[in-house]
């Protein structure tokens, strides 16, 4: 089963820019604005279509490098929170974010804001009423249902009338802003499943009454099981699948085993999210680090993004893109590679052995069609620390009877494959050089002739 809504669930992973790892908490209208008309003018035509402020856009006094405790979060006579006007001017008098989700689609993009799982406990102390009840807001929290790493929130009592109450209208209220995303955090670590069933409610009946769909990502997916896919899939639209990934490679690498386990169910049905990409610029005033081009190397950031494109995880660059490097963004505008996660299916880990780990796609998403429609991918990736030589039957990357070549897609050369022999049992063999912690990401052509992969 998959979220229902009143429009089609996307049919490709999404994707997006989000302030965390470059702005932390702190991120400005200008640097909002900014990032939104590079994407729009350099990204947009690929693919790239939104903008999302991330955490305590509501907090005056939020800081790089953590939380405040007792923040004086901003709320209004509903215990709605309310953008700080210092970094977010346009909010003056009221407005809210309707004139920055204004000036983000009139540049063509979709606009997201993040949210905390349930209610400010600055708003629950001041036990202000909840619209259209006789309940307050001092009434419908859970006091000891609180979030392990940020303290602004208590959970709601969602056997409560009044909790479900003030959730529609808050949702309807940010909604009517013109947000088309909600990143929804403290909701899977642990598992939340009555605030995850509320929150589909109130979404849905917003999207109802402004006829449009709003897409809705969980997080954090700390050790997150398989064994809630279904409900995920009822009540969600992309949900994460680990605790924040950093520019380092070990983060990386991880990711490997957890997209083998989550890829296969990853589809319009619900995203399974790898977590935002670390890439370009980050730092300049993020939870962690200093301002820094990414650590990760060219050879660690193509891997990251064909695993990505492979898995089909949502793809959200978390790098300020005006200040981020030419090659950075290049890669994340490769219109071949992006392919593999708009135009692929089927997504999943065949090989492991060792530091050596072989991936494969088939034509079938989103762009799956036409030329796609009979293409094949394979991503022979290598976590190890030197680089090596790898021989790898076609038929082990499910690309069996391959032609003499593929094609490589970062590069767009083509690459020859060593003849069949007895010792392959007759199948034409992959043999690459793959750098440390890199990756190889071959595509096998359709045959236009019969809409098949190459024989």
């Amino acid at each position: 089963m998959e979220r229902s809504g009143t429009a089609a669930p996307q049919v490709a992973p999404p994707m997006g820019w989000n302030s965390w790892d470059s702005y932390g908490t702190t991120v400005t209208e200008d640097e909002v604005l900014a990032n939104a008309r590079f994407m729009a003018e350099r990204m947009a035509d690929v693919g790239w279509d939104t903008v999302v402020v991330d955490i305590q856009w509501y907090e005056p006094t939020a800081r790089a490098g953590g939380y405040n405790q007792d923040a004086p979060v901003q709320f209004d006579e509903r215990g709605f929170l309310e953008p700080v006007i210092a970094r977010f001017p346009s909010a003056d008098g009221g407005a809210g974010f309707a004139p920055l989700a204004a000036a983000v689609h009139d540049l063509g993009l979709r606009f997201g804001i993040h949210l905390m799982r349930g209610i400010a406990r600055r708003a629950v102390e001041a036990d202000l009423p909840v619209p259209g009840t006789e309940h307050t807001t001092g009434e419908i929290a859970d006091r000891g249902s609180t979030c392990p790493w940020n303290p602004d929130c208590y959970g709601l009592r969602h056997d409560h009338p009044g909790a479900q109450a003030w959730l529609d209208a808050m949702i309807e209220h940010v909604v009517g802003w013109g947000v088309d995303f909600l990143k929804v955090d403290d909701m899977l670590a642990p598992y939340h499943a009555d605030a995850i069933e509320a929150l589909s409610l109130a979404v849905r009946r917003a999207e109802l009454r402004h006829g449009r769909r709003v897409t809705v990502s969980l997080s954090p997916g700390t050790e997150l099981s398989l064994a809630h896919l279904e409900h995920l899939r009822e009540h969600a639209d992309m949900w994460r699948v680990s605790d924040d990934l950093w520019d380092r490679w070990e983060d990386v690498e991880a990711q490997l085993t957890r997209l083998a386990r989550w890829a296969p169910h990853s589809g319009p049905a619900g995203w399974a999210d790898a977590d935002m990409l670390p890439l370009g610029r980050i730092g300049l005033r993020a939870e962690r680090g200093e301002p820094r081009d990414s650590l990760l190397t060219a050879d660690e950031r193509r891997t990251m993004l064909s695993l990505w494109c492979l898995a089909r995880s949502p793809l959200f660059v978390g790098g300020d893109l005006p200040t981020s490097d030419a090659a950075t963004i290049a890669d994340l505008t490769n219109p071949a590679v992006l392919d593999v996660a708009r135009g692929s299916g089927g997504g999943r880990e065949l090989l492991r052995e060792g530091d050596l780990v072989v991936w494969g796609a088939r034509g079938g998403g989103e762009r799956g069609g036409g030329e796609l429609a009979g293409a094949r991918w394979a991503g022979v990736f290598n976590t190890g620390r030197e680089a090596r030589r790898v021989r790898v039957p076609a038929a082990s990357a499910d690309l069996p009877g391959a032609p003499e070549a593929l094609t490589d897609v970062w590069t767009g050369e083509r690459v020859r494959l060593a003849p069949a022999s007895a010792a392959t049992a007759g199948d034409t063999v992959i043999d690459v050089d793959v750098p440390a912690h890199g990756v190889r990401l071959l595509r096998l052509d359709a045959d236009p002739a019969t809409d098949e992969a190459c024989a």
